[in-house]
């Protein structure tokens, strides 16, 4: 809406210049305010006519690019990151040409532009080395296809979902709503961990202690059925309880689950779990063991019994002197 704006405002001041007949004063203007452009000198006139034709043929340029990229994302048989990949570097080859051929219809030497590329690339080597690579890692991301959209993944220390992938960032969404904003860079030069690569089934698990007296083998079935009613824990992986470890105060059960919705959160599925295993075991009268400790005190000193009083003193008495 704004650039619509901007071009009717330049319309009608043209339109104004050209009914009061000062059009052909302010061209004569233009076309001799020269300004040196390295070795060559162009007017004002032509540079505005350069940048007026590069607009519309970038207008036009756009245009076409979003048009491509419905037409490319309407393509189901081609994965999502490699469509991705093709409507980007389509729209940015229809972006180049146009400015070329915009450039060119005005009759500006294209030679001119190794100045601003000489400076450009000296830019990209001193200081925009992070953004170049974020640029190539994001490219990168979309050809091997190492996350797409969807996926939870975690990288450093950010955990979530992968709702945008663009050329340079990638927006993950945490499960607190919390969005952040992460270079692409940083997927492709340290490790990261993708919960939904290969499939999106994540493993998790509780524990329990149980008292040496209790019937383990009828146990574990119950808490495995038991776990298999959260409706968010995986049918086709059923849960499975092991015994672990002979622990100090009992025996310890680890009951394992799977989950196909990681991006739903984890503490939820749990806490449903722990109360399905703490129900089975209040119906079948089964106790959670308390630690019990045993302290005893090393060297310790004997109790002093019947200490006597402290003695008065006796010393003379000073009423005076007996005969």
């Amino acid at each position: 809406m704004s650039i619509e704006k901007l071009v009717a405002a330049c319309v009608w001041i043209g339109f104004a210049l050209y009914i009061t007949g000062l059009w052909p004063d302010l061209i004569d203007l233009l076309e001799k305010t020269v300004l040196p452009l390295g070795r060559y000198k162009v007017s004002l006139l032509t540079i505005l006519q350069a940048v007026a034709s590069v607009m519309g043929t970038l207008m036009v340029a756009l245009w076409a690019g979003a048009a491509l990229e419905q037409r490319l994302m309407r393509l189901d048989s081609v994965h999502s990151s490699i469509r991705a990949v093709m409507a980007r570097m389509a729209r940015a080859v229809l972006i180049l040409i146009a400015v070329l051929v915009s450039l060119s219809l005005v009759g500006i030497d294209l030679t001119v532009l190794s100045v601003f590329g000489g400076a450009l690339g000296v830019g990209i080597g001193l200081g925009l080395q992070k953004i170049v690579g974020s640029y190539i890692s994001g490219f990168v991301i979309l050809l091997e296809r190492s996350m797409a959209i969807g996926d939870m993944v975690t990288v450093d220390k950010y955990y979530g979902q992968v709702t945008r992938i663009n050329t340079r960032y990638t927006v993950l969404r945490g499960l607190d709503g919390v969005e952040s904003v992460i270079p692409n860079e940083l997927f492709v030069s340290g490790p990261m961990q993708n919960f939904s690569l290969s499939d999106r089934l994540l493993r998790l698990s509780t524990k329990v202690t149980v008292t040496y007296d209790t019937d383990i083998e009828k146990l574990l079935p119950m808490l495995d059925a038991a776990a298999a009613t959260v409706p968010r824990v995986s049918k086709e992986s059923p849960p499975s309880a092991v015994l672990r470890f002979f622990g100090p105060d009992g025996l310890e059960i680890e009951l394992g689950f799977m989950i196909v919705d990681p991006e739903n959160g984890t503490f939820g599925v749990t806490s449903e779990v722990n109360l399905a295993v703490w129900k089975v075991l209040k119906s079948n009268n089964i106790r959670i063991p308390y630690s019990q400790r045993e302290i005893r005190i090393l060297n310790e000193p004997m109790p002093v019994v019947g200490v006597p009083p402290i003695a008065k003193d006796l010393a003379p008495s000073t009423s005076g002197d007996t005969e």
